[in-house]
């Protein structure tokens, strides 16, 4: 390893590449940037989209999937992974596998289902791959509300929903709460046999396009760190909600968050 750059945590990122520059891929090297860490981006789909909607996306094929991915776990030590756009039961079978040869590190896991326009980015049962494979394989999963009614359809309340997943496998969960009609966000971190951890933000104006692959990049960025769950949390939500406080509209739909506010 090289030593100069050795206290630099990498964090190995499964998203979409976003042609608009909001969200996926280039959320996730933004967010870690800013965080201390340096991003190692496997490109899971490609997508048409502007800031409005997706209007396409294509699954990279499984074998240029692994194949990404195994050329810097054989190079590079990685300290954190983050998934984002799945886009096919075949990239869900390659990350499961590879999450395998590696039990300890720390996965955290955006269960993207649809776009911010409401664009369904695949037309297979994402929904049982991610239970079978992914959640129980994960360290947090941070899903907004619709998310998690998704995954759990059988529980009757948020909180039963969030104890479904836990019960499928992960170690803890980030409830956003964004959707919820509320005149502050409430996001939720839930942790078994702990009693749940509520974090308070101002509800800001606008429609943001890349807020949740911003701030599941920027916790697992703190998990590389060493940070606990509970400050980990706190901080990516920090982080998030500054850089949609700094945000702009480049073209004519939701706003992009600024994470580079911090650079004056």
């Amino acid at each position: 390893m090289n030593s100069s750059t050795a206290s630099k945590p990498n964090v190995l990122c499964f998203s979409g590449l976003d042609s608009s520059g909001g969200a996926g891929i280039q959320a996730d090297i933004e967010a870690l940037f800013s965080a201390g860490c340096h991003c190692l981006p496997v490109v899971t789909s490609l997508t048409v989209q502007d800031t409005r909607n997706v209007m396409s996306a294509q699954a990279v094929s499984s074998a240029l999937l692994i194949q990404q991915a195994r050329a810097v776990l054989e190079d590079v030590p990685v300290h954190a992974v983050k998934i984002g756009l799945l886009g096919s039961i075949g990239t869900i079978e390659v990350i499961h596998t590879i999450l395998t040869d590696y039990p300890k590190l720390p996965v955290v896991l955006d269960p993207i289902l649809w776009a911010g326009g409401g664009y369904q980015f695949s037309e297979e049962d994402i929904v049982s791959a991610l239970k079978t494979l992914l959640i129980p394989m994960s360290t947090v999963l941070t899903p907004n509300t619709h998310e998690l009614r998704a995954l759990t359809s059988g529980a009757d309340t948020l909180d039963a929903g969030a104890s479904a997943l836990m019960d499928m496998g992960c170690d803890h969960v980030l409830l956003t709460g964004t959707h919820a009609e509320s005149s502050n966000v409430v996001n939720t971190l839930y942790t078994p046999h702990q009693d749940p951890l509520n974090f308070e933000w101002p509800r800001l104006p606008n429609e943001y396009h890349g807020s949740g692959c911003t701030l599941a990049s920027s916790l697992a960025a703190y998990l590389a760190h060493g940070c606990d769950i509970s400050e980990a949390a706190r901080r990516a939500q920090q982080y998030t909600w500054e850089s949609l406080n700094a945000g702009n509209r480049p073209g004519f739909g939701q706003w992009l968050p600024n994470r580079s506010y911090w650079n004056k």
